[in-house]
Order: structure tokens, then C-alpha cells, then sequence
């Protein structure tokens, strides 16, 4: 004898003094157990029977079949607008994959997520402000006290989830971390016992040139792979997708765009492992790299240092990519460049994608002088974590951040974004997915004086797959882009 199933009609459901459910949980319901029947049928069992039965001493669960024990593997494969998803799960001692496959039929490859990934993503919905409600038809005057009722801006909740507290935290600590660690130097500096320790640090941090030898001497995996940098990259949640597998017996340079604001994505990418880069791409040491001041700064470059980071110096590139290796000449290195850099922050704008790209060319010619493979990557979301002042409405002070650039090497974009409390107004990036796309790379022929010619056919190249890879992933991972894809400068 089976068990009667649970009513689901809403008459019934009043009758037994059960809850009503909703459209959703019933087209839920309905989906699991359309798939649980035909489970049961590719198993043998009969349809319509329930996988529960009462014996003479209680209830009991049928034993499951003898195909779905062991090595069993199941796929699972879902398709709308054009676009399949699909995901496969296999042993414990394999890797996991999640496909997404294009209308073109290009296939990208990323580490299966944890489980704090789909709901990560749907916090952003959550976060939203809700419609206003419908006024009746009566004409009424002004309520009185209503604005110390409501507030413009949307604070937290108390009941905010542990996880996600931590991950608004990790953020907070990478955010501030050049701030903070220069703050705890200067008060260091107040004790006058610790002057005979601090004075010898500080002429070698001035003097120091591990940040530009190539020789990664200080780079610690274990610090790069630390379970935090997981509460990192799943506060937006952020993803790594590879287009193509690469081999280690090859050089590359990564072409990181756009540069956004902060370059979160580059850092989660590229600097940790928290995204799986050495399960995508074994075999291959990638260095994050970023400007040679950030070297100048004491206790900070230690850190930067040790997470595997180095100078964006033409000396630190062509070392990088000239040691280490099985072959002690590179072989297997590979280094990421963000090149817009500062000048591409000031178009960092939501939904649109400006890239600084035109007359940049020096990479390029790093990468034939080095023999080094060029791979575009395009990060989705990159632009939408934060929003700053538009160039159009505030022409003056677009001006003025271009003249600072121009002569100070730096800009000051004027941003904002949500806070730690509240989601309309601080400097916490949005929780807005980030998708970092690892395009095909270009083959490079060796050169040591590069050619105008062929610097020109591989700037070309190279701008031909970031468009591709534009075209192909903009449906899947820019919905809410307000144009398309542009190159200035």
C-alpha cells in the first residue's frame, strides 16, 4: 500500500488545514516530480509508484536501484533563449564543470560554484526597492509624520545571514587594505622603541626590487588559496569561464578588460584561487600586475607580494616572462595586464562598455619581443559594481580628472556605490554578478625588434576576439546593457 500524496488543489488543501501554496511552488512541485518519474522509468521501477511503502512494521524506503550506486553519473541539461546550459556531475575525485553553450555553438568551461553561489545571485532581486503601492481615488492631504517614517535610503536588515556578513567583510578588508595597512605603518611609527626595526624596513621597502625581478621568491600558494578569498568572490558572486584550454609549454599575456573602478574582478580572478584558475589552466603561474608605487608602500607590498602580485613595469613584464619554468626561460608563466588602465575608469559606467584600446599598442609589442601568446579576457559586470559621475552631465569635472591624469599619472574618479549597512549610498561595490570571460589566445611569432606591420595584424587580432567574445556572451551575461561594445582612444 502507497502513501496517499499530499493534496494540491486549493479546496483540498483548506479541507486537510494545510497552506495554500503559490504558482511557483506548484510548477516547482510539478517540474520534480515529472523528473522523479522518469528517473524511475530509465530505473525499471513502475511510474506511478511512490518510492515510500508501509510494511507490517511501519513505513519503509524501497532500495534504490543498482544503476544508481557507485560511479553513477548524471547530467542535466536546461536551454532557453537560445542558450544551453549544462551541467555535469561526476566522482568526488574529478573536477566539476559547469558548460555554458552558445547560439555559435562556443562551449565555456568553469569550476562548479558552491552552493552559496545561486543564492548569492539572487540577492540583488532581494535588494531592490519594491513598487509603490496604488492609490485609491479620494484626494487627501499630506500625511502627517510620514517622513520620519520611511527613509530614502534602504538599510540592512539585523537577520542578515552569517555568510553573508563575512563576505561583506572580506570586501571591506581588501577595499581598505592599502588605506589600512598604511594607517597601522604610521602608528607603528609613534613607538619609538620599534624606530631601530622600522627605519632599516623602510630604506629596504624604498630600495627593494622584488617587485620587478620576475622571480616571485615571495609568492605563497597557500595565502592565495585560502578558503576567505571564497567569501571574497561569491559577495558579487564572481565566476572564471575558459573559451579554450591552454598549454603550459607557452608564454601568455592576459589582456584584462574593462578596468572598472577597482578591478575586482582581476584581483579575484588572477590573484587568488578562489575562482579555480589552476584547475582551468594547469600548469600555468599567472601574476596579477599592478603599478610600481604600490611596491613603495610599507607592509602593504609584503602582502601584495605574497599574493603572487608585481610590478607593470616594462622590466618586471619582460623578467616575468624570461624565468622560471621547466625550462628556467618562462615557459608556463603568464602575466595579466588591465589595459585601460586609470584613463579607463573615468568610462566606467553601468551597462555600457568603453574600451581605452585604440593606441594601445605597448602590450602588443611586449608580447612579440617575448614570445608570448596574447588572451583576451572581458569581464562582465565589471562596470556595474559601482556608479560615478557621467562625462556628459558634468563636462567640467570630466576635464579636470583628465588634466590630473595627465600630469600627476593618476585619476580621482568620483564614484559610489552601496555601504556595509545599507544598499543605496558608500563605498561597497553592488552585489552584481561578475562573469570573467578567458577568450582564444593568439599565436605570437617571436620578434626581437616588433614590426609596425605585424604589431598592426596583431592589434587587430586581438580587438576581433574581444568583439567576438562581446557577441557571442553579451545575451548571457550583459541583459541589461544599454549599448554595445566600443573602442576609443
Amino acid at each position: 500500500m502507497s502513501l496517499n500524496p499530499e493534496p494540491s488543489q486549493p479546496a483540498e488543501r483548506a479541507e486537510h488545514q494545510l497552506q495554500l501554496k503559490s504558482y511557483k511552488e506548484a510548477l516547482i512541485e510539478s517540474e520534480e516530480e515529472q523528473q522523479e518519474q522518469n528517473e524511475l522509468a530509465q530505473d525499471g521501477q513502475p511510474v506511478g509508484s511512490n518510492e515510500f511503502e508501509i510494511s507490517g512494521t511501519g513505513m519503509s524506503k524501497a532500495p534504490p536501484s543498482p544503476q544508481r550506486k557507485g560511479g553513477h553519473r548524471r547530467s542535466l541539461s536546461l536551454k532557453a533563449n537560445g542558450v544551453k546550459k549544462e551541467k555535469t556531475d561526476v566522482n568526488d575525485n574529478a573536477l566539476e564543470f559547469e558548460k555554458y553553450q552558445g547560439s555559435n555553438g562556443d562551449v565555456l568551461a568553469s569550476t562548479k560554484p558552491d552552493d552559496s553561489y545561486e543564492k548569492a545571485l539572487r540577492q540583488d532581486e532581494k535588494e531592490k526597492p519594491k513598487p509603490k503601492e496604488r492609490k485609491g481615488s479620494l484626494a487627501s492631504g499630506r500625511q502627517a509624520g510620514a517622513g520620519w517614517e520611511t527613509s530614502s535610503i534602504r538599510w540592512a536588515p539585523f537577520n542578515i545571514p552569517l555568510q553573508r556578513r563575512l563576505q561583506t567583510g572580506m570586501v571591506l578588508l581588501h577595499t581598505l587594505s592599502i588605506a589600512g595597512m598604511l594607517a597601522f605603518f604610521f602608528l607603528l611609527c609613534t613607538i619609538p622603541l620599534l624606530w631601530p626595526i622600522l627605519m632599516p624596513y623602510l630604506l629596504h621597502v624604498l630600495f627593494s626590487k622584488a617587485g620587478t625581478s620576475g622571480e616571485l621568491s615571495y609568492r605563497n600558494n597557500w595565502l592565495r588559496s585560502l578558503s576567505i578569498w571564497s567569501l571574497f568572490a561569491s559577495y558579487f558572486p564572481a565566476r572564471l569561464h575558459r573559451s579554450e584550454e591552454l598549454p603550459p609549454t607557452r608564454k601568455y599575456i592576459f589582456g584584462y578588460h574593462p578596468h572598472g573602478i577597482i578591478s575586482h574582478g582581476a584581483f579575484t580572478a588572477f590573484a587568488t584561487e578562489a575562482l579555480g584558475f589552476s584547475q582551468l589552466f594547469p600548469g600555468i603561474t599567472n601574476t596579477l600586475l599592478t603599478l610600481d608605487s604600490n611596491f613603495r608602500i610599507p607592509l602593504y607590498r609584503d602582502y601584495a607580494l605574497r599574493m603572487g602580485l608585481a610590478s607593470v613595469s616594462r622590466e618586471s613584464c619582460e623578467n616575468l616572462l624570461s624565468k622560471g619554468g621547466p625550462n628556467k626561460e618562462g615557459m608556463g608563466r603568464a602575466i595579466t595586464i588591465v589595459v585601460g588602465g586609470a584613463r579607463e575608469s573615468l568610462d566606467a559606467q553601468p551597462h555600457s562598455l568603453k574600451l581605452v584600446l585604440a593606441r594601445r599598442k605597448g602590450f602588443v609589442k611586449l608580447a612579440i619581443r617575448a614570445g608570448a601568446d596574447l588572451v583576451p579576457v572581458l569581464a562582465f559586470g565589471e562596470n556595474e559594481l559601482y556608479e560615478q559621475f557621467q562625462p556628459d552631465r558634468h563636462p567640467l569635472v570630466h576635464k579636470l580628472q583628465l588634466w590630473v591624469k595627465k600630469h600627476f599619472g593618476f585619476t580621482v574618479p568620483l564614484f559610489h556605490a552601496r555601504g556595509i549597512f545599507n544598499y543605496d549610498f558608500g563605498m561597497m561595490p553592488y552585489r552584481r554578478p561578475l562573469n570573467v570571460v578567458v577568450g582564444r589566445p593568439l599565436m605570437v611569432q617571436q620578434q626581437s625588434k616588433p614590426e609596425d606591420k605585424y604589431v598592426e595584424e596583431l592589434h587587430a587580432e586581438y580587438v576581433k576576439e574581444l568583439k567576438r567574445i562581446w557577441d557571442e556572451w553579451k545575451d548571457v551575461f550583459a541583459k541589461e546593457r544599454t549599448g554595445e561594445l566600443e573602442i576609443v582612444e
